[in-house]
């Protein structure tokens, strides 16, 4: 009796550390492919090159560079604007205002209103989008705020003041990754995911995306396009999302107001000082030159073509 009972134990004992292994491994992981929305901290996403279009001196340049063993639809583009003087229209790489309507997309409102539109992105969290949020609500003017994972996950209260306040609450996915390299599969994981949690917290879907360091493919327009979302751009961005190199609020409201334009969608970051700091400045003085703070949920209307 006591060698069967040797023989069964042994087996089972076995048995059970052989699942706790398997369950356990994932989580153990350090590939975040195995990490769930909640186990992502903001170690695990990479802000080191917010856009890959803009030069070292903050200037705009037309990234468009090719993937590797990939075809046209493949082919990995970084957005970029050449800027114009005197408030004009700023000019985007060639074909690429065609490929973003093509599927929904959007980087520029009606060129005929003198009406902006405010965007943020929201990697992480620096403390200021609470005196954001603020003087967004002093000025009546709401934005689109794109979070990612970690951000839902460790900063609920500011997302749910962004809620009840009236602004968008924008996908820029899980864990910040240049989309166009992924797979078709990792791009819906990508963005569904945070959406599925985003929804269990507020009972509303996200509707707009914006892509992780301003870089896409045709095929991952086509992508998340089919999935219902509208992939916003911008007319005007920064160097803006450097912690260590921040200028002083004159610098980020000098390069706001000089670069203002009809139907501008403006994209700034919420880490940056500067940005805080000018941003009642920038409100201000734009509506005395004569410019409005567009509704940002009318952006989907006019992405779709369903507007003026």
């Amino acid at each position: 009796m006591k060698k069967r009972r040797v023989i069964v134990i042994i087996p089972s004992v076995f048995l059970i550390i052989s699942l706790t292994a398997y369950i356990l491994w994932p989580r153990s992981a350090q590939n975040n492919e195995y990490k769930t929305l909640f186990e992502l901290s903001f170690a695990d996403l990479d802000f080191g090159n917010e856009i890959t279009s803009l030069s070292e001196n903050g200037l705009p340049a037309a990234a468009v560079y090719q993937a590797e063993n990939s075809g046209d639809e493949n082919r990995i583009r970084g957005w970029g604007i050449v800027r114009a003087k005197n408030n004009k229209t700023p000019q985007a790489d060639p074909g690429a205002p065609e490929l973003l309507k093509k599927y929904n997309g959007i980087y520029i409102a009606d060129t005929n209103k003198p009406v902006i539109y405010l965007t943020f992105d929201e990697g992480y969290e620096a403390g200021y989008t609470a005196g954001i949020l603020d003087t967004l609500k002093k000025h009546n003017v709401n934005a689109i705020f794109f979070i990612t994972g970690p951000y839902l996950n460790k900063h609920e209260d500011l997302v749910r003041r962004m809620v009840e306040e009236g602004h968008a609450v924008g996908n820029h996915t899980v864990s910040h990754p240049s989309l166009p390299t992924l797979s078709d599969e990792k791009i819906k994981k990508e963005v569904a995911d945070l959406d599925m949690v985003f929804y269990e917290k507020f009972k509303r879907h996200m509707v707009f995306l914006r892509p992780p360091r301003g870089e896409y493919s045709e095929r991952s327009l086509r992508v998340t396009s089919e999935m219902g979302y509208i992939n916003v751009f911008w007319s005007f961005a920064y160097k803006d999302w450097d912690r260590n190199n921040q200028k002083g609020w004159e610098y980020a409201y000098n390069n706001v107001m000089s670069n203002l334009h009809n139907g501008a969608i403006l994209l700034l970051h919420a880490v940056s000082s500067d940005n805080a700091q000018a941003l009642d400045r920038i409100i201000t003085d734009a509506r005395k030159k004569g410019y409005e703070f567009g509704n940002v949920f009318d952006l989907i209307k006019l992405a779709r073509g369903e507007g003026e």
